[in-house]
């Protein structure tokens, strides 16, 4: 085994030891358990490790490096069919595998503080390991079968880890909402994978590339199709969303993980794996530009009406995921891994920001039940905060940052990311193919930019402007605010961490033609499009540089106009009156948003229930009459030849001694006769 191939396994391995022995360990002793630090620690270097190693692979890896394969073993073998346990190294897996395993080390770190006290301490360590071991399989995996064993295995694992607090149905429900959403989109997958066998007789990566020629065209676009919906299942698009908002449920965290830097983007990478494919069909590569901005604008306007701080940053995500397909389906694979790495710092940032406020307010309710007062509330309705920013100056001044660099306000990570998918949208609108809509897509993807900054702002003003709003809810909370407290240095240099990574962030990816304009020759300052330019299969870019300068202008502008609004209405943390203005004005409308389009209404009534009544009235019985009916007479037909052979197996020897005489005389009289 030639070195490459030992780092690539301890890359592997070692979170899957992690989770192992903090499982297996913590599920036999309870001495072990109780040693959090012991505990903590083994999770945290078992995903530290992998990072280094994925930085000394990217240090050591120019831009035109070939892929580095390290092959374990064969996997399946059966006739022609072979698939190995093997893994590829090369641009567009060392990125994904240094965004997996950075922002999960930072997520480990932060939990170390935020799950202390949680008597499954143990258990959740090694359930956030499996996880880091199942999306690494994923990212890293030289063939479709192996990634489709990581795309189930965090599959999995979002189930654990949303109902990790399972005594609670709702939560037991929203893991097993994400988990049932995300078969539908696994079996198109799954279709897809069969239909490209078929054709290439291969699931590697690379056999699968080289011979897209063998594909008929009307099967590439099914083949595209299929795939795109299974990534519809796991990234959260129209019409499998609906799971990401409820998988709040698990500890905060978790959300962070899945929503930063894990599960939801599984389906962009896919795509941007198999980009010379999607290439090759427009008429997909529209479908998937067309949901991707409706669930941005769709998700947006909900995210407007939210007052649960991590619903918010929930519906926040599936926006943002749309963005990322719009960009997918524009032609800009490159664009959409950009907004995936920018997002992964600032949406982490966010979702363990809102984890420490959600801590300090819980150990609010939990002082004041133990000076005797009866108060209770919701620790995540941000109506019952403002004015945080006072007592937790770290928490906030991160908080802003993200929010800052989500609203895409200029330098920070998500200016950059946004403004590129934008550009390209629009230079969608200007080729011959369904251009008038790319050109609808792209006003789309300005108006949900405005609506981003708007709601993200006034969700942090809420939170840490104006004055502290619980004792004004609640009488017997007077005084309250003296219990409010920043987070341990150990959630807090996780934020500060992604704080930085938020700020610079954005600058992987700027544009050429900043440069280009003045020099007035062609510049290749976007490093992450010289890291990808050969893995990707991007459209040019033919827009001129005036073009491209107004619309980041436009997009400057329209950015700037959704804070300033937000902080006319919101700065002072009056969260309800301005929320009841915004409803007054938008009527019916506003109504609508803060229902979620009813969505989930709709799916109980069309799928869930008549697949409850048809299993009810029918499988049922067929279940009762039909299974249970032949297992039934097995075991019947069973006991009747065990009653009849007991006379004959009694334990008595001289009884077998008798029978195996008689055996003897008949064999020996059939070979005489």
């Amino acid at each position: 085994m030639d070195s490459a191939t030992t780092l690539t396994s301890l890359i592997i391995l070692l979170p899957l030891l992690g989770f192992l022995v903090n499982g297996l360990w913590g599920l036999s002793s309870k001495s072990f358990r109780q040693r959090k630090s012991l505990i903590g620690s083994i999770a945290n270097l078992t995903v530290f490790i992998p990072f280094a190693i994925a930085v000394y692979f990217f240090m050591n890896m120019g831009q035109n490096a070939e892929p580095i394969i390290a092959e374990l073993f064969t996997w399946i073998e059966v006739g022609s069919f072979s698939v190995d346990i093997a893994y590829q190294i090369d641009q567009l897996s060392i990125l994904m595998t240094l965004v997996v395993t950075g922002v999960g080390f930072l997520i480990h770190m932060y939990s170390i503080g935020y799950m202390w006290h949680d008597e499954g301490y143990w258990k959740f360590f090694a359930y956030l390991n499996l996880f880091i071991f199942a999306m690494l399989n994923l990212v890293l995996a030289d063939n479709l079968l192996l990634l489709f064993l990581g795309w189930e295995g965090v599959g999995l694992c979002s189930y654990l880890l949303i109902g990790f607090w399972y005594t609670d149905m709702a939560n037991s429900a929203a893991g097993s909402k994400a988990f049932w959403y995300n078969r539908v989109g696994d079996f198109a997958f799954l279709v897809a994978m069969f239909l490209t066998f078929q054709h290439v007789g291969s699931l590697d990566f690379d056999n699968i590339l080289s011979s897209l020629d063998a594909i008929p065209a009307d099967d590439k676009f099914w083949i595209g199709l299929l795939v795109f919906i299974g990534a519809t299942g796991k990234s959260a698009q129209i019409p499998l969303f609906v799971w990401l908002p409820d998988a709040m449920a698990g500890p905060t965290s978790v959300s962070a993980l899945i929503h930063a830097a894990t599960m939801v983007t599984s389906g962009i990478y896919l795509i941007s794996r198999l980009s010379p494919m999607f290439v090759m069909s427009p008429e997909v590569m529209m479908i998937i530009a067309v949901i991707g901005a409706l669930t941005a604008i769709v998700a947006a306007t909900i995210a407007l009406t939210q007052n649960d701080i991590k619903r918010v940053l929930a519906y926040s995500t599936v926006s943002q995921l749309g963005y990322m397909f719009l960009a997918l389906g524009s032609g800009a694979f490159t664009a959409a891994m950009f907004h995936v790495v920018t997002h992964a710092f600032f949406k982490a940032l966010l979702f363990l920001g809102s984890g420490s406020v959600i801590h300090a307010m819980e150990h609010v309710e939990h002082d004041l039940q133990e000076e005797g007062k009866d108060v209770h509330f919701d620790p995540q309705d941000m109506r019952f905060m403002g004015g945080l920013k006072e007592y937790m100056p770290s928490t906030y001044k991160t908080f802003l940052i993200a929010t800052i660099a989500i609203a895409g306000i200029p330098p920070l990570a998500g200016f950059f990311s946004k403004d590129e998918i934008l550009a390209f949208t629009f230079n969608a609108g200007m080729g011959e193919f369904a251009g008038s809509l790319y050109i609808f897509l792209w006003v789309i993807g300005i108006i949900t930019a405005f609506l981003t900054a708007f709601y993200m702002f006034r969700l942090t003003f809420g939170t840490f402007n104006g004055s502290f709003k619980l004792p004004e809810k609640i009488s017997e909370a007077a005084g309250a605010e003296k219990h409010l407290h920043e987070s341990p240095k150990s959630m807090t240099i996780p934020l500060w961490t992604l704080g930085g990574l938020s700020v610079v962030g954005g600058f992987l990816g700027v544009p050429n033609f900043l440069l280009s304009t003045f020099t007035h020759q062609e510049e290749h300052i976007n490093l992450l499009h010289n890291w990808l330019y050969n893995v990707t299969a991007d459209y040019e870019l033919a827009l001129s540089h005036s073009i491209e300068w107004i619309l980041m202008t436009v997009s400057i502008i329209v950015a700037v106009g959704g804070v300033y609004i937000a902080y006319r209405m919101y700065g002072s943390g009056a969260t309800e009156e301005s929320d009841a203005k915004l409803s007054d004005r938008f009527g019916a409308l506003y109504e609508t948003w803060s229902e979620k389009y009813n969505l989930d209404e709709f799916y109980e009534g069309i799928v869930v229930h008549p697949i409850v009544r048809g299993s009810e009235k029918g499988l049922a019985k067929f279940d009762m009459k039909i299974v249970d009916g032949v297992v039934n007479t097995v075991g019947g037909v069973v006991r009747l030849f065990g009653s009849v052979f007991r006379y004959i197996q009694t334990g008595v020897t001289s009884s077998y001694a008798l029978a195996l005489v008689l055996g003897v005389i008949l064999v020996l009289s059939m070979l005489i006769l």
